[in-house]
């Protein structure tokens, strides 16, 4: 039953989005970004004087490349949410699992077939899902959303690689909301600022405490839970985006977008339990 905080996680994940695309029409998305991790890393800071977690850390160079890396993931995913249904945009950036089986594969991991069918099924789902049908701006956007898949994928890599060496996950995710605000700050020195009213104010502490909550609650349906059931329940985001997006801003998918979200979820979840399947790979 832990593995039910994933599902938990993947409202709250589901809830940012809404945030993000409400927030958009007063804010950029760098400026959501900054407020999105600000609002994280004063959780996060408040959580490690609680929990006595010591921020000094050995593996600075992954802190920072994880930090990096995932920045410009959301950074990018929240672009894309700002031109995209968010369903959309969503399962654009699921596409991570698939890039982190590819990832693994080109640093030595043995693939398997199971492996590469799941990565065949995701490239069809991609691939049809940025079908020509597609507008101008919605192109654009959905690179932008595949292209964060991609970058997150890279950063869950350097988040596997600091959990070998037994960095603590309070520490990682708090490195993480640091370097994020930093990048995003500096960003924002040239780029300039928004007036924040009430309204778009509201939005912005809700993208940065759904977002931090749902890292909570993904950590401990990871750390209590079964990994595949946690994994596979992720993918439940989409489904509460799909709902929201009809609900908020009555977003209609055709037949070709919905095929094409269920290919790259089925990938997800396939390559998710043949990278676990693997007798190489640790827990």
């Amino acid at each position: 039953m832990q593995s039910l905080w994933m599902l938990l996680a993947s409202l709250l994940f589901a809830c940012m989005g809404v945030c993000v695309k409400l927030a958009a029409a007063a804010h950029s998305a760098s400026e959501i970004t900054f407020w999105r991790c600000a609002v994280a890393l004063i959780l996060m800071f408040g959580l490690v004087r609680w929990r006595g977690v010591r921020l000094r850390t050995p593996h600075w160079r992954w802190q920072i490349t994880r930090g990096t890396v995932g920045f410009s993931a959301l950074f990018l995913y929240f672009h894309a949410i700002t031109l995209l249904p968010l369903a959309t945009a969503v399962t654009l950036n699921y596409t991570s699992a698939i890039f982190l089986a590819l990832y693994m594969a080109l640093t030595g991991w043995r693939v398997g077939r199971g492996v590469l069918f799941s990565l065949g099924l995701g490239l069809a789902g991609v691939a049809l899902l940025l079908h020509p049908t597609l507008s101008a701006g919605q192109l654009w956007g959905a690179l932008l959303g595949l292209l964060s898949g991609a970058l997150a994928g890279m950063a869950y890599f350097s988040v596997r690689e600091l959990g070998a060496r037994g960095e603590s996950e309070t520490r990682t995710v708090f490195y993480f909301s640091l370097i994020s605000t930093v990048y995003a700050g500096l960003w924002l020195l040239f780029a300039g600022w928004s007036p924040i009213s009430l309204e778009s104010g509201l939005l912005l502490l809700g993208t940065g405490c759904f977002a931090t909550f749902a890292q909570l609650a993904m950590t401990r349906a990871f750390a209590r839970g079964k990994t595949l059931v946690a994994a596979a329940i992720a993918y439940s985001t989409v489904i509460f985006s799909s709902l929201f997006g009809m609900w908020f801003w009555d977003e209609k998918l055709d037949a070709s977008a919905w095929t094409a979200i269920g290919l790259i979820v089925l990938s997800g979840v396939a390559a998710t339990h043949f990278s676990r399947a693997n007798p190489l790979e640790q827990d």
